[in-house]
């Protein structure tokens, strides 16, 4: 009904009675001219509207991340004054050797399902060969993995040669940035890093905690983007996908170091894709650029593929959030 009031600019009232979604999310309404009638409101208003929330709700989640974070860091540092036995809560994993032993233990024992998050750009060899062995172990009892990456991590041939072993037992998805590590195990245990370096790391048994960690991960995850799904135009000539998510970072004030941090890049890639970002747009400095963004809207969220507001022709239909 939306695409034929598209095509034809107008459709009667009476027919899109039967789908009164339409007028609820605003796609259409009523013609000033004949108030029988329903005229289309542009596409790109309507997604404009719907979406300008998700990219802070992103933001807020990961501000909460960190925090949680800083507290770990805090508990981790305490000891029990009597037996100097660990809690089974929240538990001290110093050394590779040690958070190696935690991770197979919670393979052996895992059943149902993992849950990752894969911070960071392109995988390196090492890493991705490190844990196959678990994954193997996994998929043998028929547990099933998500994964989440950043969109750089999609150009990594070790990642896609990964997938590929594992299958469908493995499903992958990536967006522009996401939390630091993180690691669940059937929603019963998981694992974070407990200092910058990841020599340290958190082996979380708390319900309340582990139970926060998966609702941000499922957060995250409803918003990202299957990593063999293109990634979305940003219907401007010129400008990439990830020049577009380097554009809102710069809006929102990072330093480059920061806006390469957050997206899994070097700092020079990143200088780079500003450069033809102020090429593009015709901007002389930084502050122009700046200006240039907010112009033609860069400074704004950007979609995700589960957030469209109806079925297109020919396409997947997709949800409105």
């Amino acid at each position: 009904m939306y695409s034929l009031a598209v095509r034809r600019g107008r459709v009667p009232r009476q027919d899109a009675e039967a789908v009164p979604c339409l007028l609820e999310l605003a796609l259409l309404h009523p013609d000033p001219d004949d108030m029988d009638w329903l005229v289309p409101t542009s596409p790109q208003e309507v997604m404009t509207r719907l979406l300008r929330g998700i990219h802070d709700e992103v933001s807020a989640s990961q501000r909460r991340m960190g925090s949680a974070m800083a507290a770990f860091e805090w508990y981790a540092a305490l000891r029990p004054q009597a037996s100097g036995v660990e809690g089974t809560a929240i538990r001290v994993l110093d050394g590779a050797v040690r958070i190696h032993a935690a991770l197979d233990e919670a393979t052996e024992v895992c059943r149902t399902e993992v849950l990752t998050i894969q911070p960071g750009g392109i995988r390196p060899e090492h890493e991705l060969t490190e844990g196959v062995h678990r994954a193997l172990a996994l998929r043998a009892r028929g547990v099933r993995m998500r994964d989440l990456y950043t969109h750089v991590a999609r150009h990594g041939q070790g990642l896609l040669n990964y997938l590929e072993l594992m299958g469908e037992s493995v499903q992958a998805r990536t967006l522009d940035e996401v939390i630091d590590r993180l690691i669940l195990f059937d929603r019963a245990v998981a694992f974070i890093p407990a200092n910058a370096d990841r020599t340290m790391a958190l082996e979380l048994r708390h319900p309340a905690l582990v139970q926060y960690l998966v609702t941000v991960f499922e957060r995250l995850w409803r918003l990202a983007i299957p990593l063999r799904a293109p990634l979305p135009d940003t219907g401007i000539e010129g400008i990439s996908h990830r020049e577009q998510s380097i554009a809102a970072l710069l809006a929102e004030g990072h330093q480059d170091a920061v806006i390469a941090e957050r997206l899994g890049i070097s700092v020079r890639t990143c200088r780079a894709h500003i450069a033809r970002l102020s090429e593009t747009l015709k901007a002389a400095s930084r502050t122009q650029l700046g200006v240039r963004i907010a112009q033609v809207g860069l400074d704004r969220a950007r979609p995700s593929p589960e957030a469209a507001v109806v079925s297109l022709p020919d396409q997947e239909s997709r949800t409105a959030r």
